[in-house]
């Protein structure tokens, strides 16, 4: 257990990690380059206004000014807060590529033993490996790519991906069939076919992902930045209006002090945490294990409105197991058993080996044998599989209602009591399997479905986020329903055909509404691809994977709650530090305009509610706490404001309470405590 938690933790390094500190205490000073800081307008001025200063403070020095103390503190304030600034940024980033790094340790080069055309082995460096490649992994060997098994069934240690040590089970013909590579085969031999090259594995593009030189601004944050650049120009054109407006009373303002008021006008708190907010938002969904396309599809998780949840191995265990034999009247026992048996030969899925699984066990093991027939694949569109026996008779086993209406469309005589028997077989939330030989149908196998340990609780869990739950199944309504109402979801999409499911996503995104939805399968692709949010996982089909704009690494089909819980954070935690930003503004005002003016106008006197001791005090003591909160605020912006299941309404006002008014009563307090220290020191 302590192995598996150390390698958990080690994808995420403590918040101030020594060598974390260090190289972003590095990277703040590179970071200083123009270039670099233009992308940030709200510290691209506080850099320019810190480089005049420095020129004041360089002629002050030369000409033996009065003022050289006021003016180095100034300067070297100015200085801070934009380092500050660039170590949030460099901080949130060395975190990022910290993980990178652990990412990196579990890439090995591996000889893979590639089959080659004519069917013989012949081993190669996975580096070499192309995607449409077969290769043969047998027990104790590492899986050299990413791809699908196309042939066996294995358990497989994952734990060097996701950290987790229990072995999982991957299998070829159904929708557990994805491989990681890195991982590795703990017993039986699997076929793997790749499906991504040497460079273009999923942790390849996880490790470029936090690795990249240029991280994309989600559309919410360009919106905010562009905002804040639009009041860093109104304070901009106000702070350059009082110049003038000061020689009118015979006020000359320095030029520190005039860039001091800029500087702490615009909003240099969120500005200078912007960009530390959202890498760490990316950082925690990478922890997570969950591998965004893009930090858009982090950010719009947290506004999802609705839910589309695969009922089997998303709300159910998974595999469901024959447990039944329901023959219609006319038909032995032993009949249906046969035939079911028949329509399950070349049936790789848990469903289809579970039924011969459970003939073996009613029938002592005298079931027949595999007689070479050709098998009938399942489909979406015909909803039923089987085979054709060499001498021409046709098993099929599928859906009771697509296997009735091919026995209708024959003319063969419908048995008055297999509705019955579907009916009650749905009933009790198992799925009803019909089976019919030459369209004649012989019975109903029932399989048993089983909800997840604590699903029930995880939906309540997402109602309170104000979020709606929608299961999405091939069933028939009945069983659907029984499933539905057990465990708790909104609503349900009985007998879903991939078409069905992108129609109701188009409908929920024309009402206005943000959907969300987790598939593995093949089948899934559409609507995972027109989804506002999809979330493949990595143990499903390479088209799932590649249709959807996140992959969950740990297959996990429960783990759309905790995407969408970071997506929350992430919003939030923005909305809380903007207004705490704007809103510890206000301090600063009744700081340095009573300061400024108050020789001229002693009646701006009032205003000094702190009762600041001089106007050099007053405007250091404002400039310093802006700075100072910058890196105090950074656990917060790194760690995300801790996410709480509630209405929006009591959202907002739980932050304008904490944020809101904790940002214009802590400036006061610490603005207050400066002015008394510097007061203390007698210089000023």
């Amino acid at each position: 257990m302590n192995t598996v938690m150390n390698r958990k933790e080690s994808r995420r390094a403590t918040l101030f990690d020594k060598g974390l500190v260090k190289t972003a205490l590095l990277r703040s000073f590179a970071m200083l380059n123009p270039r670099t800081m233009a992308r940030n307008p709200v510290m691209f001025v506080t850099e320019i206004g810190a480089a005049l200063t420095t020129l004041v403070w360089i002629i002050d020095i030369c000409g033996g000014h009065a003022n050289i103390l006021y003016t180095t503190l100034v300067t070297a304030v100015l200085w801070l807060t934009v380092l500050f600034a660039n170590f949030a940024e460099a901080l949130a980033e060395a975190r990022g590529k910290a993980q990178a790094d652990s990412l990196k340790n579990t890439r090995t080069q591996t000889t893979a033993n590639r089959l080659s055309a004519s069917g013989k082995l012949e081993p190669v460096n996975s580096s070499l490996l192309k995607s449409g490649d077969i290769v043969l992994v047998s027990a104790g060997e590492t899986i050299p790519g990413d791809g699908e098994v196309i042939e066996g069934a294995a358990s497989i240690d994952e734990s060097a991906i996701t950290g987790e040590s229990a072995p999982v089970v991957r299998e070829a013909g159904g929708d557990r069939s994805g491989v990681t590579g890195g991982t590795r085969v703990l017993s039986d031999q699997i076929k793997v076919k790749i499906t991504a090259g040497a460079g273009e594995s999923f942790l390849d593009r996880m490790i470029a992902l936090v690795e990249g030189a240029v991280r994309q601004k989600t559309p919410n944050e360009l919106a905010l930045t562009v905002t804040l650049a639009g009041l860093t120009l109104g304070f901009l054109l106000v702070t350059a209006t009082l110049y003038p407006m000061a020689k009118y009373f015979d006020v000359t303002i320095p030029l520190p002090t005039l860039i001091s008021l800029l500087v702490c006008l615009i909003p240099t708190t969120i500005g200078a945490l912007l960009a530390a907010i959202g890498i760490a938002g990316m950082d925690r969904a990478l922890a997570a294990n969950v591998l965004a396309k893009s930090g858009k599809a982090v950010e719009l998780a947290g506004d999802i409105d609705t839910l589309l949840l695969d009922k089997t191995g998303t709300i159910t265990v998974g595999d469901r197991l024959a447990s039944e034999f329901h023959p219609v009247n006319g038909i032995a026992y032993e009949e249906l058993i046969d035939a079911a048996v028949r329509a399950s030969f070349g049936d790789r899925t848990p469903e289809g080996r579970s039924i011969i699984a459970l003939a073996e066990r009613e029938l002592y093991g005298k079931i027949p044998r595999d007689d070479g027939g050709k098998v009938i694949e399942f489909t979406a569109q015909t909803r039923m599989s089987g085979t054709d026996a060499p001498n021409g008779t046709r098993y099929r086993k599928g859906a009771s209602d697509a296997v009735i209406r091919a026995a209708e469309q024959a003319k063969a005589k419908i048995p008055p009591d297999v509705r019955d028997i579907v009916t009650k077989v749905a009933g009790k939330g198992c799925t009803p399997i019909v089976v019919a030989v030459d369209n004649r149908i012989y019975g109903v196998v029932a399989l048993a479905d089983i909800l997840k340990t604590g699903i029930k609780d995880r939906f309540k869990r997402l109602r309170a986020m104000g979020l709606r739950v929608v299961m999405v199944t091939g069933d028939n309504p009945l069983t659907a329903k029984a499933i539905a109402e057990e465990a708790g979801v909104d609503d349900f999409i009985a007998e879903a055909k991939p078409e069905d499911k992108l129609a109701y996503i188009r409908r929920e995104q024309a009402n206005g509404r943000l959907v969300a939805m987790m598939g593995d399968g093949t089948n899934d692709a559409p609507a995972l691809a027109q989804a506002d949010i999809g979330i493949a996982m990595n143990s499903g089909t390479q088209a799932a994977k590649e249709a959807g704009n996140m992959v969950d690494l740990d297959s996990d089909p429960t783990k759309l709650i905790e995407v969408i819980e970071i997506g929350k954070q992430l919003l939030m935690t923005r909305g809380a530090l903007t207004t705490f930003s704007i809103a510890n503004d206000i301090a600063k005002y009744f700081a340095i305009i009573p300061a400024i003016f108050l020789l001229a106008i002693p009646e701006l006197a009032v205003l000094n509610i702190m009762h600041l001791a001089t106007p050099s005090s007053a405007i250091l003591s404002a400039l310093i706490f802006n700075a100072v909160i910058i890196p105090l605020l950074i656990p917060i912006a790194l760690k995300g404001v801790k996410y709480r299941p509630m209405g929006a309404d009591a959202l907002l006002a739980r932050n304008l309470l904490i944020y809101g008014l904790g940002g214009v009563i802590a400036p006061f307090i610490g603005i207050k405590l400066i002015d008394m220290v510097l007061a203390a020191t007698g210089l000023f």
